[in-house]
């Protein structure tokens, strides 16, 4: 079983930035793609980036191209989300999650371990 456990949301202005952190313990998730998704208030969840276990490919949503960065640190069995330019329509709780796969995904299907969240709320 692989825990994930999400930290860094926080509450800033548009503008700023924040770093998401995904710790993943139980194992290594050094073999797992591993994605971030997102679900805002009276919204579905959505994807919005994902990584392969080597770190090789990533992907992400239109909405957060050019502002975001997903990394690993698979020393850490860490997975990182840099947020920049951040804009009202980014609040949201937002979910790591793994895949029981080397390979990145963009759905929440592919996905088999989630974390329990972490909110973004930034102020306009």
């Amino acid at each position: 079983q692989v825990q994930l456990v999400e930290s860094g949301g926080g509450m800033v202005q548009a503008g700023g930035s924040l770093r998401l952190a995904c710790a993943a313990s139980g194992r290594t998730v050094s073999r797992n793609g591993m994605g971030w998704f997102r679900q805002a208030p009276g919204k579905e969840r959505e994807f919005v980036a994902t990584i392969s276990s080597n770190g090789g490919f990533t992907y992400y949503a239109d909405s957060v191209k050019g502002r975001c960065t997903i990394s690993r640190d698979n020393g850490k069995n860490t997975v990182y989300l840099q947020l920049n330019i951040l804009k009202p329509e980014d609040t949201a709780v937002y979910y790591c999650a793994a895949r029981a796969s080397v390979a990145a995904g963009t759905t929440d299907r592919q996905y088999d371990y989630w974390g329990q969240g972490t909110q973004v709320t930034v102020s306009s």
